[in-house]
């Protein structure tokens, strides 16, 4: 039988890889093994895919919050989660909103993008998004032509896509707006009566400056993929991804601006990434192999606050609803909107900011008391696991057996010494958890929902 130090560990993979499991999915990963399901997330192939015609068939449209809603739901049930959290990653590092593009259906095929390219390679997802019409409009690339060069992309991909302030040159920019010229979208057909379709990717040679230019000591007649091209290659921009894979997936990190002051917490491991990105030409699958083998990923347990986005997917999988469509998906887009994270739509070009700025007087209300709702409903399938777990330990609990079986099943979660002694007050107040006959049970099973609410509200559950 797996050991406690082992259900933890993969309940951490997990919690970062994915967005949580259940108590059966932590039963199959750790037999399994840690390696191999570390393999099954970086090769989403070996797992079966989610089922596309039932989501799209029942959620399908243009509609931002349901499509958002859609996107929890596949957070929480695919059996490729490293597919869903990486396309997250990128949504927050390659950041575009309907704020400004008013354009659901482009938000919607930005974020299929990647789905689809966000575990291949850096050069990949870089190219792809300078060729994305919904990252071109946010970021002005439609108005950027030979003659009138328009700067937005060329610098935002420099400071805040790839390298990093303090590692390139005002002329840098000036050069890579000019080799993207001419890179804009053909216009969707009218919206009446024919609804919403995707524009494409345009190249219009007559806009485009095919001139001579320099950019980060190479010259030539250099376009867009010429930029991307010499970008990948660069130190700063291994350094860069990494300190985002790092701060996304192992611990966080000061916000971006800041990078080019505050050095990185853990130094050593920022260098594991750059070796390992260099060593499979930014592969990022390799990367994440890498990191997630890694000392310093093991041992990051509740080092990150959990994201709105992950608490709202990971709590759904716990209680368990939602495993098949049905009506209401949209409210639980509508939650991490409360909480500071609304899909589709980032504040700015720098994403969200992350850590402890998810969390205030009235965003962590929001998230407590969303746990708590959803967690109140004894009769949801998760809730109800947990009652037939502890009713198959045979006789009744004790107050500490009571909080650490709780504490199990909603991780296994590791406490201090203030959270459990709070937890188990509560367990004494009611004596031994007894669910061994149905009078028995119906009187205990509003204290175990107590339990797990108020587990939800401790320091360790709101972190990963």
């Amino acid at each position: 039988m797996a050991s406690r130090e082992d259900r933890a560990l993969m309940s951490h993979l997990m919690r970062r890889a994915g967005f949580g499991t259940t108590p059966a999915e932590l039963d199959e990963y750790t037999a399994k093994g840690y390696e191999t399901v570390v393999e099954d997330m970086v090769v989403p192939e070996r797992c079966p895919p989610i089922e596309e015609d039932l989501v799209s068939r029942y959620w399908g449209g243009e509609a931002a919050g349901l499509w958002s809603g859609s996107w929890i739901y596949r957070m929480a049930n695919s059996r490729r989660p490293l597919v869903e959290k990486m396309a997250l990653f990128w949504h927050h590092v390659l950041a575009t909103g309907i704020s400004k593009t008013e354009h659901p259906v482009s938000a919607i095929a930005q974020i299929e993008m990647f789905r689809q390219n966000g575990m291949t390679d850096l050069k990949t997802v870089l190219l792809d998004v300078s060729k994305n019409p919904a990252m071109i409009y946010w970021l002005d690339n439609n108005e950027n032509k030979k003659g009138e060069p328009n700067e937005n992309f060329g610098r935002e991909l420099l400071e805040l896509f790839s390298m990093g302030v303090g590692n390139y040159t005002e002329d840098d920019i000036k050069s890579a707006a000019r080799a993207f010229t001419g890179w804009t979208f053909t216009q969707p057909i009218p919206l009446y009566p024919q609804g919403h379709h995707n524009p494409g990717f345009d190249f219009r040679a007559d806009q485009h400056d095919d001139g001579e230019k320099t950019f980060l000591g190479e010259t030539g007649r250099l376009d867009g993929e010429d930029i991307v091209d010499i970008v990948v290659k660069q130190p700063a921009t291994a350094r860069f991804i990494s300190r985002h894979l790092y701060n996304f997936f192992v611990a966080d990190e000061p916000q971006v601006p800041a990078w080019p002051i505050d050095a990185p917490q853990d130094p050593e491991a920022i260098d594991t990434l750059v070796e390992a990105y260099f060593d499979s030409n930014g592969d990022l699958r390799s990367i994440l192999r890498v990191l997630f083998n890694s000392g310093f990923f093991k041992e990051a347990a509740y080092k990150k606050v959990k994201s709105p986005t992950e608490l709202v997917a990971g709590i759904l999988k716990l209680v368990g609803t939602y495993t098949t469509p049905q009506p209401g998906i949209a409210r639980f887009a509508g939650a991490t909107a409360l909480m500071g994270q609304q899909l589709l739509n980032p504040p700015t070009v720098e994403g969200w900011h992350t850590g402890k700025e998810w969390i205030d007087g009235g965003t962590l209300g929001e998230r407590i008391n969303f746990a708590m709702d959803e967690l109140g409903d004894a009769t949801k399938p998760g809730i109800q696991e947990f009652i037939g777990r502890l009713a198959d330990e045979g006789h009744p609990l004790s107050p500490a057996d009571f909080t650490e079986r709780c504490l199990e099943l909603m991780g296994p979660l590791t406490v201090d010494d203030g959270t459990r002694d709070t937890l188990l007050e509560y367990a004494e107040s009611g004596g031994a958890l007894d669910l061994g006959t149905e009078e028995q049970r119906e009187a205990s099973v509003p204290r175990l929902v107590h339990m797990l609410q108020m587990i939800t509200a401790t320091r360790e559950f709101q972190f990963a």
